[in-house]
């Protein structure tokens, strides 16, 4: 069996004033060793983050796919590594939509973050009008493919299914709709990558909260979960960390 894995994605929130959060969820991930957890920060927060986060891993939001150079503003994934990271988030639907990132874009981060031996998160998902054209799997499945790294097994790779109509607003699928589009992950996971995709764990993202969190993670292919705004206070998000312990009886 697949280890539970939530993840919690803080966006663009959080200063050192927040860092009794992270101290608060890092004490209550310790007490749950059956799953995995992790809190993906702004890059200005990560050293801080990771000195109070004891064992607990802290991960970026985003990273540049070079080495180093003339790319204002960017940062890559050694300086991620020396700020202490475990692991980078890329492709989030938000950034393909607000910074227009491409599948071969996304494909490159998850290669250079590989390579400075970070662990990656990457996101998938459908807008709201691909899903009623009921697009979601081929548009999700063809991200997949665009963005997959050749190399890709579940020692370092996770994916993340976003349903980029649900983020934040408090809408989620049905169970049945999470548990096919899952599946269909899955599937082309297997045609690229053969058996080494039964260990990549496949996330859940979008509207996750501690209120539809074991029923969510109950779906079968449903590996844990990719939280935003539930991750941002011990209170929203512990209860969501003891879900996937308590699905992964």
């Amino acid at each position: 069996m697949r280890r539970k894995f939530v993840a919690g994605n803080w966006k663009m929130n959080g200063t050192r004033a927040q860092l009794a959060e992270v101290r608060a969820i890092a004490e209550a991930a310790a007490k749950l060793p059956q799953i995995d957890a992790a809190l993906c920060v702004p890059f200005t927060l990560i050293a801080s983050a990771a000195d109070a986060a004891g064992a607990m891993p802290i991960g970026a939001q985003d990273v540049h796919e070079a080495e180093k150079g003339a790319h204002t503003g960017c940062v890559s994934a050694a300086m991620l590594v020396e700020a202490g990271a475990k692991l980078a988030i890329v492709g989030h639907s938000e950034r393909r939509a607000d910074q227009n990132e491409t599948g071969h874009a996304i494909w490159a981060k998850a290669a250079a973050a590989h390579k400075q031996g970070l662990g990656v998160i990457l996101c998938v998902g459908e807008t709201e009008s691909e899903r009623d054209a009921c697009r979601a799997e081929r548009v999700v499945q063809a991200q997949i493919e665009e963005s997959l790294p050749e190399d890709a097994d579940g020692s370092w790779l996770t994916l993340a299914y976003e349903p980029r109509w649900a983020i934040g607003t408090g809408r989620t699928p049905t169970p049945e709709e999470i548990e096919a589009i899952h599946a269909a992950i899955r599937r082309k996971l297997t045609d690229l990558i053969g058996d080494r995709a039964d260990g990549v764990r496949i996330l859940y993202g979008g509207s996750l909260n501690g209120a539809n969190a074991a029923a969510i993670l109950a779906v079968e292919n449903v590996d844990g979960g990719l939280i935003g705004g539930a991750s941002l206070t011990a209170e929203k998000f512990v209860p969501i960390l003891e879900a996937a312990a308590a699905s992964s009886r």
